[in-house]
């Protein structure tokens, strides 16, 4: 019997779970799969192991495994791989295939355009934007979020649209905010290439409130969360793990 394992990054925020398990329902709505169950790669409950098992007791002979992340970093090639070939070797009789994170896609950069215009009426021609990725180690990343940066510039044609990033790698955040601030134009927008809410959007929106006080024209628009192009977007890879019996990756 054919079962999906959805596999979010896991956090100790109660909202983030919640979101993110409010996007995944909302995907399992556009995929006819008879078993479907929910974890997390670290920090919440159940992880992958209790996931893959309580599938495997209702029946499950096939399981795709879908990782629930924006982008291929470490996670993706390495941690969960490792996680499920472990499964593997515990459930043999079961089939493991894998799925791909959401990657670079156009419809994405439209979801970003949606939220941009939530926030602001002025024509995205005077303002410069604010790319805001997680960051990784992995120079894939920041390849991606560079390619999602043009994009976004080609469909808004934006002033600027600058990248900066969270952890791992710069320029940071707040390199990222001094440059789009000294720049000319009728503000900035900070538009955050994050999933789910959590402790990193809080920092952010406390970071912006401090900038409007001391005068700045700056907004930030929503995170992705579960837009109806996010919820599209992770139902297309949910199909094409079935499909396509995606192996795992192996990193060299």
């Amino acid at each position: 019997m054919q079962a999906v394992l959805y596999v979010s990054h896991g956090s100790r925020v109660e909202e983030t779970r919640s979101e993110a398990v409010a996007c995944i329902e909302k995907a399992q709505a556009h995929v006819n799969v008879p078993l479907s169950q929910i974890c997390y790669l670290e920090i919440a409950s159940p992880n992958v192991a209790d996931g893959v098992k309580e599938l495997v007791q209702k029946g499950a002979t096939e399981i795709a495994v879908i990782p629930v992340l924006l982008l291929s970093a470490g996670h993706y090639y390495k941690d969960l791989p490792e996680e499920i070939k472990q499964m593997q070797e515990r459930f043999p009789s079961v089939t493991f295939t894998y799925g791909k994170p959401l990657g670079v896609q156009e419809r994405l950069v439209d979801v970003l355009v949606d939220r941009l215009k939530a926030v602001t009426d002025t024509e995205p021609t005077s303002l410069n934007l604010l790319l805001v990725g997680r960051g990784s180690r992995s120079p894939e990343t920041k390849r991606d979020i560079e390619s999602i940066a043009h994009m976004l510039k080609s469909k808004t044609n934006a002033s600027n649209v600058d990248v900066c990033y969270l952890a791992a790698c710069g320029p940071t955040f707040e390199e990222g905010l001094t440059t789009s601030l000294s720049r000319e134009g009728e503000g900035t927008v900070v538009v955050p290439y994050l999933w789910f809410t959590g402790l990193l959007i809080h920092s952010m929106q406390d970071r912006m409130e401090e900038l409007k006080r001391e005068g700045y024209s700056i907004e930030m628009t929503h995170y992705l969360q579960d837009h109806p192009g996010i919820v599209e977007a992770l139902a297309g890879r949910v199909k094409e793990a079935l499909q396509n019996k995606e192996s795992f990756p192996v990193r060299s």
